[in-house]
């Protein structure tokens, strides 16, 4: 549970405090704009980062309602969520081992960590201790494939039996990427008249979101008339509550 607490710590306690500490200061110059960076993770869960997910979520109705609140001084709340690999990638990632009935070899349930491996070791094709194309050493000699069997991957580090962080050796060009684009829609949107409510950056997390949504409207339609059924003030067997 500690590792839950610090995530709760992290992603929502130290962001209200922040935001508590500049409120006072914009409701007094009845104008202010509160950008709170998320996750696509604030609307869509994710296996094997449910606690993560969770704390997204907090924050994000945490300011979801706030935004009614301060809107009368004249204070903006928007909430962006930058692609994923924004948030996973330029920051420590934290692995612990699943429990066993979660273990791959009894349960086919997803596991986060092996995505993020994946994408640790596509992104950052170097392993630890050796790059993943060896160079030759002094004399010349390029080591064999045998002599670097046993190194293991970034990725691979995930994967671990123990509790694992580290910080993804990225490419400062990849990072700089990364990191670019939320930051190009962080000041498109900061210095407008109207700022959207919510801002997902990048395409992937754009057309995920959209599905879930998709989703969601769906079933609403499949299930309306069950959801109707419960509404007992409406329809021609109404029933009038206020008589007696």
């Amino acid at each position: 549970m500690n590792l839950v607490r610090d995530q709760f710590e992290t992603t929502f306690f130290s962001n209200v405090n922040i935001i508590k500490a500049v409120l006072p200061i914009m409701r007094a110059a009845k104008n202010g704009h509160i950008i709170m960076l998320t996750g696509t993770t604030g609307h869509l869960g994710t296996p094997g980062l449910g606690m993560y997910c969770a704390s997204q979520w907090a924050i994000e109705g945490y300011c979801d309602s706030l935004a009614y609140e301060i809107a009368p001084f004249n204070i903006k709340m928007s909430i962006v969520q930058p692609n994923m690999e924004v948030n996973v990638l330029t920051n420590r990632i934290t692995s612990a081992p699943p429990m066993e009935e979660y273990a791959p070899d009894v349960n086919p349930a997803p596991l986060c960590r092996e995505l993020f491996s994946g994408l640790l070791d596509k992104l950052d094709t170097r392993s630890v201790g050796l790059a993943s194309h060896p160079s030759p050493s002094a004399d010349g000699e390029v080591p064999s494939p045998a002599s670097t069997a046993n190194v293991h991957s970034t990725g691979d580090l995930l994967s671990s039996s123990t509790i694992t962080s580290l910080y993804p050796m990225l490419d400062p060009a990849v990072r700089s990427s990364l990191i670019a684009e939320t930051v190009h829609a962080l000041t498109a949107i900061g210095g407008h008249d109207n700022p959207p409510a919510r801002h997902i950056v990048g395409f992937e997390g754009v057309a995920s979101v959209k599905e879930k949504l998709k989703t969601v409207s769906e079933e609403l339609e499949d299930f309306n008339e069950v959801s109707g059924a419960v509404d007992i003030g409406k329809g021609e067997d109404a029933v009038d509550v206020t008589q007696g």
